[in-house]
């Protein structure tokens, strides 16, 4: 499908579309001193999460697997890769959708990768709950439960553009 909205060069960008099912892959990610909101959270939601593929960043994901007792892919450590390890997935269409309390009070060391998973999923077009509200809404949303088609600006055209020539 292609849009009318321009590339940069003047032609249209190129659309894409990824389908996610039912079960959504849903990464679940807190920074320290949000871990017990987003544990308290997800006990509230165990039956829905559940329902789904649970990926988590390094100790969110222990914690979250002892305490619900679901099954959780683990990612590294958000500061030794972990985020970075989500927005690949993002990017290679693994992750569906992201649940990510953070505090944007605290200062990070990693908050370039912070910055840089939060525009992946931009770019993407990842549904991404950075707050209880958020996610409360957004995963008690009829779409949790049945197929969606998400669409985005294919990136590639952007990178091609502005990917110096007589580069391998």
């Amino acid at each position: 499908m292609v849009s009318s909205r321009l590339a940069g060069d003047g032609r249209p960008a190129r659309r894409r579309s990824i389908r996610m099912r039912e079960a959504k892959r849903i990464a679940l990610i807190a920074h320290d001193n949000c871990k017990d909101d987003l544990l308290d959270w997800a006990r509230y939601n165990r039956g829905t999460l559940a329902g789904h593929q649970l990926f988590a960043t390094g100790t969110t994901g222990e914690v979250l697997g002892s305490e619900l007792d679901l099954e959780i892919t683990r990612f590294f450590s958000g500061p030794l890769g972990g985020d970075q390890q989500v927005g690949a997935g993002i990017a290679e269409g693994r992750i569906d959708f992201v649940i990510f309390f953070w505090d944007p009070l605290e200062p990070h060391p990693h908050d370039v990768d912070v910055k840089a998973l939060l525009r992946i999923a931009v770019v993407y077009n990842i549904p991404i709950a950075c707050t209880r509200a958020s996610a409360d809404f957004m995963l008690s949303s009829p779409l949790m439960r049945e197929e969606y088609e998400r669409l985005f600006n294919d990136p590639s055209d952007k990178v091609r553009r502005l990917t110096p020539t007589g580069l391998p």
